[in-house]
């Protein structure tokens, strides 16, 4: 009896911190540590982590209220910012706005917006790091790729390395998304060492089935000294300068699940951007770089395409 009560005790225990989890993020506990994927994935071989949740929270009084004063502060933010128009911008500004800089790299606090990953966390061997460049202008990844295969007897492919964007978050941990519909055009200012390269960007789901979906896009640096913006603007200054200028438009990302293109094919909701990333994983060992000055968005009124993609009804049966 005293051991069916116990456990009972236990299971309201892990529901309660379940229910905390999904409606009260900001008293749970969160990981200090660059990852990209959920802490639940769990190496063959390794045993579970049964640490209680009460043991990796830190309860005391001034950690309370630094949380509080900090998490008010962000919800007064956006309320001010809701009065004065969308994204805290003014609406005529807004609907005029033709380009907008997301993601630029000028301190390191610009480098804290973003998570480095690769295949260590399945046992592999890549490394890969994140730094500003010279003069505090750009952002530099680099790094090594390493395809062996971790020898756990479960893994059969390994060799990848991402950065990809930390999801924007409001006050109290709520979850928020990048509404980019103003545009239609990703513009890219990079400088790479001539290895092709995977631009990945995630939007909001409902299901659970569609954690792992994501529109992709190729990126092919040429490598070289000279940076390449991708947009598509060609002209002699720019054949005098050696830069490659070429466009991705929002329609030409195409989605795929756990690195799997799927039949069904949906265009990408630009209302509900959550992250952006890069991937390398193009089966070469060796040292790989990749410089990003800024990562912008453009509104091209020539480009009238809405998919690039054939989409498939379903037949009922």
């Amino acid at each position: 009896m005293a051991l069916t009560l116990r456990m009972n005790r236990g299971l309201n225990q892990c529901k309660n911190y379940q229910w905390m989890k999904s409606h009260c993020p900001a008293f749970c506990p969160t990981s200090h540590h660059p990852v990209l994927y959920s802490s639940s994935y769990r190496r063959p071989g390794l045993p579970p982590d049964n640490t209680p949740f009460w043991k990796k929270t830190d309860f005391s009084i001034k950690n309370s209220v630094t949380r509080f004063k900090k998490h008010f502060g962000l919800l007064m933010k956006e309320g001010v910012d809701h009065l004065r128009g969308p994204g805290g911008k003014p609406l005529r500004e807004n609907l005029l706005e033709q380009t907008k800089v997301v993601w630029e790299f000028r301190q390191p606090e610009d480098l804290q917006k973003w998570l480095v990953s690769s295949d260590v966390e399945i046992g592999g061997k890549s490394q890969a790091f994140l730094k500003l460049g010279n003069n505090s202008q750009m952002a530099l990844f680099y790094g090594v790729l390493n395809n062996d295969v971790p020898r756990d007897g479960e893994t059969k492919y390994s060799g990848y390395c991402t950065l990809r964007s930390k999801a924007p978050k409001g006050a109290f941990n709520r979850k928020l998304s990048y509404d980019w519909s103003n545009f239609n055009t990703l513009h890219l200012r990079v400088r790479g060492d001539g290895r092709p390269w995977m631009v990945n960007i995630q939007s909001e789901t409902y299901f659970s089935g569609q954690w792992d979906d994501l529109y992709n896009y190729f990126l092919y640096t040429r490598g070289g000294p000279y940076w390449q913006d991708i947009k598509k603007i060609t002209s002699a200054l720019t054949f005098f300068l050696f830069l490659e200028l070429f466009q991705i438009p929002l329609s030409k990302f195409f989605l795929t699940s756990r690195g799997r293109i799927q039949d069904g094919q949906y265009p990408l909701w630009p209302d509900k951007i959550t992250t952006l990333g890069f991937t390398l994983a193009d089966r070469a060992d060796g040292p790989f770089h990749l410089e990003i000055d800024f990562i912008g968005l453009c509104k091209d009124l020539a480009h009238t395409e809405e998919f690039a993609y054939e989409l498939y009804k379903t037949t009922p049966i």
